[in-house]
């Protein structure tokens, strides 16, 4: 109930029933030669929660690295007060909510005023009690002197038909279908209208709904059909056996290729998997009893781990080759496919490729590093680089994120963020403000925040991939098989030996236990 009041309100509230998840097995510290784990950790542990005025003593991002990311909290514009009896709480246009540095010029120039536990600034809704927020929000005799059905109707099925909008993945649990089923119900038995209109809006949620079923179906079958590189290379012949490059030539064809798998795994993360991949529980809500199971995250959790494919793969593929000559003709692929991800505004599939390249097992292969042009990868690294909190490539998003809005083809709408790192932002920004200010209150400028925050992926997310589809290329993509990281190990030290009694030590140990397994 507090989402739907939020909502109507113009604010996204927390979920309850969620808690810090989806860290990856190991940690990847990219964008360095040296780093030597693989997976990425989407965020890591976060000290004590800041208030909002020690937020506001923090409003812009300190240089820091990967692992320690400061919380930065925005002022931002507020709702409107409601002028008349019969107006609702009204939203202003997203575009008016923040100037170009997120900031409200406004919001400290008078002094508060309080109305029935609310506050306002110059007729802006400043904060109040959840109570009172929802108070506000139900009908009256002052409030709605004529209070029937067809003056309420289209204010909730505009309400409505937002929601399942913006929200349909809320829908997935059978309760909350049952409650928007009744309600539709109600204000479908007055005008013919509101039938119809109903009507549209139910059958659009179904079929949203159906199609994420069957995505969700789709991936559970390519993660059920996942094998480990090194059976299929025992088992098969190598003259049979495929390569990157022998599928894929091209290294622009093959960064289109990948930023049709990046957007159309965007496109099924809902908005709402954010606030409930990061709470804990619903700090505005003590109602334990309500919808408190509903943990819906795993589109953004197989996002995640389709980076950390993609990366295997990148790394699997470098390591496969016996000659080193074949090792750096591969290496020398993934960079022009990087830099390509780069010029597209594919930050994702680009910060993957690093990340493999960086991988130990592929790092150590120094003879075949030695016959690499290295100078284009040192741009990428350098793009990439993890230090003073990603300067280098939040200023490309910027840059990627500014050409969007004035593009003039389809080509120049992508954005693909590296996502770990905006998961990261989010993450940080939600536990760094605090929910509440120390009235009491709901904090309404650090949700404002998180929803501008949101917001802005969700149209990034939005946009059509405008390349031709390569089911081929695909297919490879998604489904070869990869190695494990024991096998990459294996793989790597069987190219070049090992360099000191350590690694020897390791590599007789995976012979025995893989190679006598196979």
């Amino acid at each position: 109930m507090a989402k739907f009041l939020a909502e109507l309100l113009g604010c996204t509230l927390p979920s309850k029933g969620a808690s810090p998840m989806f860290e990856s097995k190991s940690h990847s510290q990219v964008g360095l030669k040296s780093s030597t784990k693989q997976k990425t950790t989407v965020f890591s542990t976060l000290g004590s929660e800041k208030s909002l005025s020690d937020c506001k003593k923090e409003q812009q991002w300190k240089p820091s690295m990967y692992n320690s990311i400061t919380p930065v909290c925005f002022t931002s514009p507020l709702i409107e007060k409601p002028i008349g009896k019969e107006s609702m709480p009204q939203t202003p246009p997203f575009s008016a909510m923040f100037d170009s540095s997120g900031y409200n010029r406004n919001l400290y120039q008078s002094a508060e005023e309080s109305c029935g536990g609310l506050y306002y600034h110059d007729n802006n809704l400043l904060s109040g009690s959840l109570e009172a927020l929802i108070q506000h929000l139900v009908p009256n005799v002052d409030y709605y002197p004529d209070n029937q059905i067809r003056k309420i109707a289209p204010k909730i099925l505009q309400l409505l038909t937002e929601w399942t909008e913006t929200f349909p993945y809320d829908f997935r649990d059978e309760r909350m279908m049952r409650n928007l089923k009744d309600l539709a119900h109600r204000i479908a038995s007055g005008e013919e209208t509101y039938r119809k209109n109903v009507q549209q809006m139910i059958q659009c949620l179904i079929r949203k709904l159906a199609a994420l079923s069957q995505y969700e179906e789709v991936l559970a079958k390519i993660s059920s059909t996942s094998t480990d590189r090194l059976t299929v290379i025992r088992t098969k012949p190598q003259s049979i056996q495929r390569d990157i490059i022998t599928v894929c030539s091209d290294p622009y064809t093959l960064a289109q290729q990948l930023t049709h798998i990046e957007l159309e795994r965007l496109n099924y993360i809902g908005p709402e998997e954010f606030v409930q991949a990061f709470v804990q529980k619903d700090p505005l809500d003590n109602d334990k009893s309500c919808y408190s199971d509903r943990k819906k995250t795993r589109n953004l959790e197989a996002y995640v781990e389709w980076f950390n494919r993609l990366s295997y793969l990148v790394a699997t593929e470098i390591c496969m080759p016996v000659k080193k000559k074949h090792r750096a003709r591969v290496i020398e692929h993934f960079i022009d496919v990087a830099r390509e991800c780069f010029n597209i505004g594919n930050f994702n599939s680009l910060m993957a490729i690093i990340s493999g390249m960086n991988m130990s097992p592929v790092s150590r292969l120094k003879k075949t590093w030695a016959k690499v042009k290295t100078a284009k990868f040192d741009v990428l690294e350098h793009q990439m680089d993890p230090s003073s909190n990603f300067y280098n490539y939040r200023t490309a998003l910027r840059g990627a994120a500014q050409r969007s809005l004035t593009a003039h083809s389809s080509r120049e709408k992508i954005v693909i963020p590296f996502f770990s790192l905006l998961i990261k932002d989010i993450y940080f920004l939600n536990e760094g403000c605090a929910n509440r200010l120390p009235n009491g209150h709901v904090n309404f400028e650090k949700f404002w925040e998180l929803a501008k925050q949101v917001s802005e992926f969700m149209t990034w997310k939005q946009v059509e991939c405008p390349f031709e589809r390569d089911r081929k290329i695909l297919q490879y993509l998604l489904t070869a098989p990869v190695f494990s990281e024991d096998s990459l190990y294996l793989a790597s030290y069987e190219s070049e030996g090992p360099e000191n009694h350590i690694e020897k030590d390791r590599w007789k140990s995976l012979r025995s236990s893989l190679l006598g397994r196979v």
